[in-house]
């Protein structure tokens, strides 16, 4: 048996994992990839392999007819987001699938946090400003106790960035149509994009469906407020760039701070790059040890039990 990771964080820590591999006799793979591997790698290479651990690879249909020509018996998407694996043509070859649902909440709930603080207080700026330019700015930030936050996305994700944003007195408007808390003062259900004008920050935790793709957009930005700060964890097509830019431009927008965009890297001509109050990530929300260890195994045991293999 042969099985191929291509999961940039799983790879980090490959080397804890090829034991696992090693006990049930399967050939481990671990590709050197960055962030994805292209259509045309992968169809060359997956006919050789019995298993896949995708990451953000293209795992199309074209893709996966390539393997299922072969080897290919299983895939298992490590992680949550599944808009890159079509698991209709997987069920059509006949390929067992999965992902790993509900596993990252707190993890990418963290970082999006550490963004609207971020935001705020302008920290990321600051220690650019000190370290780069030699500079020791006082920027005046603002306080987060009575701001309301445009929270998109109820899911994992969505709830765990909640209850810190709660914590830190914040008044939360929720955008998702599986809301099904009961309303308070402080965490209200909205539909989308029912009171945009009161929103302070605009955090996205949301999946990347059709429904969300695009949320932000040319048509919404009359409706926010000014000085509006953004934040971005679910999936980078979420955000129209262009409009963003648009907003950043005109100062519709004070900033943003996204860890997902619409092309991966961002690329070095982006002018998302020209505003100083960005904060930009790498794809990286869910990257902590011990959420990648927890994530790896739960791939690995899926992996081996549609293979026939004891863990």
């Amino acid at each position: 048996m042969k099985v191929l990771v291509t999961c940039p964080p799983m790879l980090g820590m490959i080397d804890e994992f090829r034991p696992l591999f090693e006990k049930s006799g399967v050939d481990l793979h671990a590709a050197k990839v960055v962030q994805i591997m292209t259509e045309d790698e992968l169809e060359a290479l997956l006919p050789e392999f019995d298993g896949w651990i995708i990451g953000d690879d293209p795992a199309s249909r074209k893709v996966l007819e390539a393997g299922a020509g072969g080897k290919l018996s299983a895939i298992v998407k490590w992680g949550v987001g599944v808009d890159n694996v079509d698991f209709k043509a997987a069920a059509d070859l006949g390929l067992k699938s999965c992902n790993t649902p509900g596993v990252f909440g707190r993890e990418v709930a963290d970082l999006a946090m550490n963004y609207v603080g971020g935001l705020a207080r302008h920290s990321f700026y600051i220690d650019r400003q000190i370290r780069n330019a030699g500079e020791w700015p006082k920027p005046a930030g603002i306080s987060l106790a009575g701001k309301t936050v445009a929270l998109v996305g109820y899911g994992d994700i969505g709830r765990s960035t909640a209850t810190r944003l709660l914590a830190a007195e914040m008044i939360l408007n929720v955008y998702d149509p599986a809301f099904s808390s009961e309303p308070t003062d402080t965490l209200r259900s909205k539909t989308w994009p029912e009171g945009l004008e009161e929103a302070d920050f605009l955090v996205f935790t949301c999946p990347l469906v059709p429904a969300t793709h695009h949320m932000f957009n040319d048509d919404i930005l009359p409706l926010l407020k000014p000085g509006v700060r953004v934040v971005n964890v679910g999936r980078g097509p979420v955000i129209k760039e262009s409009a963003l830019i648009d907003a950043l431009e005109r100062g519709i927008v004070h900033s943003a701070a996204l860890d997902v965009f619409e092309v991966e890297p961002l690329p070095v001509d982006s002018p998302l790059r020209a505003y100083p109050f960005n904060i930009f990530g790498s794809h990286n929300a869910s990257n902590t040890r011990d959420a990648v260890r927890r994530v790896s195994l739960l791939a690995i045991e899926r992996m081996f039990a549609f293979l026939g293999l004891e863990g």
